[in-house]
Order: C-alpha cells, then sequence, then structure tokens
C-alpha cells in the first residue's frame, strides 16, 4: 500500500501538468470592446472608416487580399466617406492585372505580367499572384481575405481586435512556441504565424489621431467590419423605420377597435 502512494502522486502531478499545458494553450476569450456600429442604432466613424482603410492600405495589404470590395464602393452610400474623384485616385494607386495585348500576350518580354491602373469598376487586387506564392512569402500559412473576416470569426470585430493587439506577451511556464510561430494568447493554440502586423506609428493619421497600436487596431478593425456588412447602417435605419411603423400601425388599429366597439358590451 506505501509503494502505491509515491505511484499516485506521481500519476497525480502528470494529469495535473497535462491539464495546466492544454489550459495554457486554449485562447482568452476576446476583449470587449465599444464600437460605433453596434447595437440597433449603431453606426459607422467616417474617420475611423478612412484611418482604417489607410492601416489596410499601408500595412495589411501586402499579405491581405480584399477580394469583395470594389474601388466604387469607397465613395458609395454607406461607405468610408470617400469622393469619387479621391476613389479613381485610389484606384489608379493599384496595378490591376490587364487584359492580353493586340498580340494576346498578357506578359512582357521578362515574363512580368501586364498591369493597368485600376478603376472604380475594379475589386482590389491580390498581393500575391497565387496560393502557392502567398505561402511561400509567408512561410507556408496563407493568409486570409480580410472582406469577410469579421462575420466569419467567432467573437467578430472584438475578436480581430484580440488578436492584431495581443502579441507581445510572454508565454506561461511550460508553453513551447513553435518554430516559425509567435505568441498570441487569443489564437486557438496561441502559436500564430502571422508576425505583429502593429506598431506604434505604423501609419502617419492625416487627421492627428495619435497612431497608438489601439487607435490604429480600432480604425482597420471598423474598416473591416464596414467591408463585412457595408449595409449595415442602411439595414438599421429599415428596422427602425419598419419599427416606428408597426408601432404607428398597432394604435391605429387600437384606436380602430375602440371605435367601432364603443358602446357594444
Amino acid at each position: 500500500m506505501r509503494r502505491l502512494l509515491p505511484l499516485a502522486a506521481v500519476f497525480a502531478a502528470l494529469c495535473c501538468s497535462a491539464g495546466m499545458a492544454q489550459t495554457a494553450s486554449e485562447p482568452l476569450p476576446p476583449k470587449e470592446m465599444n464600437w460605433s456600429f453596434d447595437g440597433v442604432f449603431g453606426t459607422y466613424d467616417r474617420g475611423a472608416l478612412q484611418r482604417g482603410f489607410q492601416v489596410y492600405k499601408e500595412v495589411c495589404s501586402s499579405c491581405h487580399s480584399l477580394n469583395m470590395v470594389a474601388f466604387h464602393d469607397l465613395a458609395g452610400p454607406g461607405g468610408p466617406g470617400f469622393t469619387e474623384l479621391q476613389a479613381k485616385a485610389i484606384a489608379a494607386g493599384y496595378k490591376i492585372p490587364a487584359e492580353p495585348n493586340d498580340r494576346g500576350e498578357i506578359t512582357d518580354d521578362r515574363g512580368n505580367r501586364l498591369t493597368r491602373p485600376g478603376v472604380l469598376a475594379d475589386h482590389f487586387p491580390q498581393p500575391f499572384p497565387n496560393e502557392q506564392a502567398a505561402r511561400a512569402n509567408n512561410g507556408g500559412a496563407l493568409p486570409p481575405d480580410l472582406s469577410l473576416i469579421i462575420k466569419a470569426r467567432n467573437g467578430g470585430p472584438n475578436y480581430v481586435y484580440s488578436i492584431i493587439t495581443g502579441f507581445g506577451r510572454a508565454p506561461p511556464h511550460g508553453f513551447t512556441v513553435m518554430s516559425g510561430k509567435y505568441y498570441n494568447p487569443y489564437f486557438a493554440g496561441r502559436n500564430i504565424s502571422m508576425p505583429p502586423p502593429l506598431n506604434k506609428g505604423s501609419v502617419s493619421f492625416s487627421d492627428g489621431t495619435p497612431a497608438t497600436v489601439s487607435n490604429e487596431a480600432k480604425a482597420v478593425v471598423t474598416f473591416l467590419s464596414w467591408a463585412s456588412e457595408p449595409q449595415l447602417e442602411a439595414r438599421h435605419r429599415i428596422g427602425f423605420e419598419v419599427l416606428a411603423f408597426l408601432v404607428l400601425l398597432a394604435g391605429l388599429l387600437f384606436l380602430t377597435y375602440r371605435k367601432v366597439w364603443h358602446g357594444k358590451h
């Protein structure tokens, strides 16, 4: 019996260690943030949308695509508030794969893909020519498209904000950060392929907003939330109008009922 006690203690210690390791690899719940677009009456902050576009363009677009967003959306109703001229200038700053030339060629003499300046009808171009190139430039990982990233991740904007601000923490004792990975407590498994995307001063906001990591993250998450749901404000407005109509209709029906049945009880 006495011989069994040390074995039981060792077994219990191993189980405890395994449990701690499992807990250490589980992601933390996302940070709870306040967003202007939350709630029934939520709207997008135009300043934050434009700052967020700047963060995406200058930081995120080198790895992540935005396939479902067209340049004309930037100047459309419910969008970031750019003018049509501004949207045209933004589009022209991108190189779009060109159609075959008059000789049916799509590459130049050096084998490079022929390109042309973007126009409003174009969508944001891919940062890499294909998936193989994307993986080769990112250590084998495939950077996700960001068009619907807010809708595609459980926790939405809070999750994405937590991920991009969750770097820099020391891993818990005994936790192994895999080779080529980065520790992020909000990511499943806590080993993430993406390096820290934001640093203080990553961009210079033209409106004077301090370029802290938090402000940069809030801005780009707001922009990506709009990209995921560009009709949010219209939906909120229609929902409010329908609700107001139903309240008015209920009142009219009640008054009609009172008038029709007055004195008949």
